[in-house]
Formats: structure tokens, C-alpha cells, sequence
């Protein structure tokens, strides 16, 4: 495992995998947390704001272009730019099973099934954990 690939590519690239690593490793501990407490709407707030960066960042990600320089990937980040208000939204006003089922899709989707894509051959991070 080496870092160098990713360090080594265009600055929206590293900014994209280190907010995604650290919004899934900040989604596993809120998701095991007690819920409502003050530890988790601070974390929360901030795992918002690591998804933010990822789903913004990807706009300057162009590696795969099926519609110009757009792939489907980037609805997801249109998906998960449109979520994350109405996600934020349920939480304020109480209505927490939606709440709690829009951060579970956004974390399945944007972080779970799009992180696995990144492993394919050919990707970057393919290349930082399993070698060149």
C-alpha cells in the first residue's frame, strides 16, 4: 500500500479520497454512537461538511467520461449534494427515522457502493492499495 499515487494526482483527487476515508470512518462511529446526544449533532455537523468536500470535489474529478466530462458518479454527488440539506432538515425537525434513513442511504451510496468502484483496475486508489 503506498499513497503515492494519490498524492501524486491533481489536487480535487487527494481532497476527494481524504475527506471520503475520513466521512466513512466518522459515519462507522456515529452510527455505532448513541444517538441525539451533543456528540452526536458535533460530529454530525462535521461529517456533513466531509460530505460536502466529496460531493463538490468530484465536480473537478473528470477520469471517467461518458457524457462529456461526466460519468454517472457525478449524479451521485448531485444526489448526495440535494440529500445532505433534507437529511440535516429531518434531524432539526425531529422527524428522525427519515433522517435516519437518508444518512443511511447517502453513507451506502456515496461512501459504501462508490468507494468500491474506486478499487476497480485502472482507478487510483486500485493502485494505492493493492500496488501498480
Amino acid at each position: 500500500m503506498s499513497l503515492a499515487p494519490l498524492l501524486d494526482a491533481a489536487p480535487a483527487i487527494p481532497v476527494h479520497a481524504f475527506a471520503a476515508m475520513a466521512a466513512f470512518a466518522l459515519g462507522v462511529v456515529q452510527f455505532a454512537a448513541p444517538k441525539g446526544t451533543l456528540p452526536h449533532r458535533t460530529l454530525g455537523w462535521i461529517w456533513v461538511g466531509l460530505m460536502l468536500s466529496v460531493a463538490l470535489s468530484s465536480f473537478w474529478i473528470h477520469q471517467i467520461r461518458l457524457l462529456g466530462p461526466w460519468s454517472p458518479i457525478h449524479l451521485l454527488s448531485i444526489f448526495t449534494l440535494t440529500m445532505l440539506p433534507l437529511a440535516v432538515w429531518k434531524a432539526h425537525t425531529h422527524q428522525v427515522a427519515a433522517h435516519r434513513l437518508i444518512m443511511i442511504l447517502i453513507f451506502s451510496g456515496a461512501l459504501v457502493i462508490a468507494g468500491l468502484f474506486t478499487l476497480v483496475p485502472g482507478r487510483i486508489m486500485h493502485a494505492v492499495v493493492f500496488g501498480p
